[in-house]
């Protein structure tokens, strides 16, 4: 069986499970998530391969950028990707990975880009399901009204994160703001 090689990394707002396959990374999720099986079971089914600690080229340079990230040295990640799941899900990850730094979208604003927008619960499904979390920001997803909407590394995370990207929640519901 082939190898997906994890490693843990503590960031500033949670403990994250890096995998590299085919050096590429693969994984980069929430460690205690509540879907963690589920996204452990599809990775690990849709590579024929099985997960195993240990170090590669990509993980330390996923861990450099993820530093680099948190210390508002980075805003863009550069790492090779592999995403593993649906056709529909990579379509919406692959949109998830070019919301700009420190800019936001809703699910419906997302679902009308993949030209469906229709697909809104869809949309919110696969950005759920996405296994390469902050370098793919699904973070920067909120509801259509300004609120935040659920994360899998939690709403307290997802808030640390926005605002390490410049962005401010203020307490009217719906307006967001950036600040200098």
């Amino acid at each position: 069986m082939r190898t997906i090689i994890t490693q843990t990394y503590q960031s500033p707002v949670g403990e994250l499970l890096l995998g590299v396959f085919e050096d590429q990374l693969c994984l980069c999720d929430w460690k205690y998530r509540k879907m963690r099986q589920t996204i452990d079971q599809r990775i690990q089914s849709g590579l024929n391969a099985a997960y195993q600690e240990g170090s590669h080229p990509v993980l330390e340079k996923a861990v450099v950028q993820l530093n680099e990230y948190f210390n508002s040295e980075r805003k863009t990640f550069e790492l090779p990707l592999h995403f593993v799941g649906s056709d529909f899900q990579k379509s919406v990850w692959n949109a998830l990975a070019h919301i700009p730094f420190g800019e936001t979208k809703s699910y419906l604003a997302l679902s009308q880009q993949l030209q469906n927008p229709d697909a809104i619960r869809a949309v919110a499904s696969a950005n759920g399901a996405n296994a390469i979390s902050i370098i793919v920001p699904c973070h920067r997803i909120i509801g259509s009204d300004g609120n935040l909407v659920g994360y899998a590394g939690g709403l307290e995370a997802k808030k640390k994160l926005l605002r390490l990207e410049g962005i401010q929640q203020f307490s009217k519901p719906g307006q967001i703001q950036l600040f200098n």
